[in-house]
């Protein structure tokens, strides 16, 4: 199937590009185009934020009991499409179908029930002594999606701003463009109002650049690497609007001596391959103590050998490609770095995995013996790479998961459970999982230093999207 998606939707319609400009998305798993969309340009941009504008008024006016009326019908909605939604990302970035269908997909229903859960009770209006606390939609916002989880991003994004109040303009990666399309779809069939949402393909340049600088808009929601969640910032900066980022990320995973080897090491590694290990809050920085580094190569090897990398149609396979050409060289480059600076090599490499000749396949690899000042293990790689780095006491594994310019997500590992959160209170990042456990829908995502800004899911996220009114005097009761 060929998709062909060449209009954008503004203000309630499909409609052309005011210059029409055609790009082609490709398989990453075959090199072949997968179908065509446009990309648009400022004056694009300028079409959907001012539809955006005009909605605000009415929409940002609209009750809570409203909005959850229409969550529940983009949720109905979505569900209609969930197959379609599940094809479009395995096609467009390679994501196995078994992933596809489950975490990639799913995730969305996930977002969208649990804001309909958050707005059956939260409060945009209470008293605080004489004080009246409203709070408010911040406005025209302009969304920035990446292609690694791409209804994830969307969802996380687009639901918060519709509970909110907001109007929005989004912009998807063209990587992974025929899923928000899909998710535009699905607005138009919940009966999202005309102008609320809006959607423009393009890149970072002829759309980014415009949508985050443009003086319409009140607020920009990004979510990308860091280089690019810097030009963002001084973009939006003239006009000082919101800037939301949830950017990079080089996570560690420290595995105390107590730790059970066996489990944290198996679900590690299986948790940085997931993906073909394109998350940004993957455990790619694996702390072990020096003296059970042979036995942690020896587990991690084994789980390693059990991965299936091939065609992501097949529901054996359990990791892809990575997205794009431009990825899969800059992984290879990393994997050679990385072997030049010295790190041991367990296993993968550099090179397809053995029986595929086309396609952005990535060996699954894992270094051992890595010092944190090399390249792979300071720098994002965003592919199926995993570093193992020695510690001697608790302390230097503590002062190496903090010696990073990110702080998204970090993991402890001990059978000791206050050992354990005594650990992860002392390393800073915004999330921390203790011995493999995992957050929910409700759970705040985001993180500290160079990782970004905000948080997005549940009532976190709402929050991100309002502003808060002070009302006082007589009336404020």
């Amino acid at each position: 199937m060929l998709y062909d998606n060449r209009q954008f939707y503004i203000d309630g319609a499909w409609v052309n590009p005011v210059e029409p400009k055609e790009f082609n998305v490709i398989n990453p798993a075959t090199e072949a185009v997968a179908g065509v969309i446009s990309m648009g340009s400022a004056k694009d941009v300028d079409l959907a934020v001012a539809a955006a504008r005009r909605a605000f008024d009415g929409y940002s006016r609209s009750t809570p009991a409203e909005r959850l009326a229409l969550m529940e019908r983009i949720l109905a909605a979505y569900k209609a499409h969930y197959d379609e939604i599940a094809q479009a990302i395995s096609t467009e970035m390679g994501a196995p179908i078994t992933l596809a269908k489950g975490s990639q997909t799913r995730i969305g229903v996930g977002h969208i029930s649990a804001m309909i859960e958050v707005l059956k009770t939260f409060k945009f209006e209470e008293l605080r002594g004489t004080t009246r606390l409203v709070q408010e939609p911040v406005g025209v916002c302009a969304l920035i999606t990446p292609w690694n989880w791409p209804m994830n991003q969307v969802a996380a994004k687009v639901i918060p701003a519709l509970a909110a109040g907001c109007t929005m303009v989004l912009k998807p990666s063209e990587y992974s463009p025929f899923s928000a399309i899909l998710w535009a779809e699905v607005m138009h069939e919940a009966g999202v109002p005309k102008g609320v949402f809006n959607l423009v393909n393009g890149d970072g340049l002829n759309v980014g650049a415009p949508l985050s600088s443009h003086r319409e808009v009140d607020m920009v929601s990004f979510t990308g690497s860091t280089r690019a969640g810097t030009e963002v910032a001084k973009s939006a900066a003239a006009s000082v609007k919101r800037v939301h980022q949830e950017l990079g990320g080089k996570s560690p995973n420290v595995l105390l001596d107590d730790a059970d080897f066996e489990r944290a090491v198996k679900q590690s590694v299986l948790h940085v391959f997931q993906n073909s290990g394109q998350s940004c809050n993957a455990p790619t920085r694996m702390l072990v103590p020096a003296a059970r580094m042979a036995e942690v190569e020896a587990i991690a090897k084994r789980v390693a050998d059990t991965v299936i990398v091939g065609d992501p149609t097949s529901e054996k396979t359990t990791v892809g490609p990575v997205v794009s050409k431009l990825q899969f060289e800059r992984v290879e480059g990393y994997i050679e770095k990385g072997i030049a600076e010295g790190a041991n090599v367990v296993t993968g490499g550099m090179g397809r995995p053995e029986g595929l000749t086309q396609g952005y396949f990535v060996r699954p690899t894992i270094f051992s013996h890595v010092r944190n000042d090399m390249a792979i293990a300071r720098e994002e790689i965003f592919g199926p790479v995993l570093c193992i780095l020695p510690y001697q006491t608790e302390d230097e594994a503590i002062s190496i998961a903090n010696d990073t310019p990110y702080g998204l997500a970090a993991y402890v590992w001990s059978q000791d459970n206050l050992r354990a959160r005594r650990v992860g209170n002392r390393i800073r990042a915004g999330q921390v999982a203790l011995n493999g456990a995992s957050g929910d829908m409700q759970t705040p995502f985001g993180g500290f230093k160079m990782s970004g800004n905000g948080r997005e899911y549940g009532e976190f996220g709402l929050r991100d999207f309002l502003e808060v009114k002070a009302v006082i005097g007589v009336d404020a009761a």
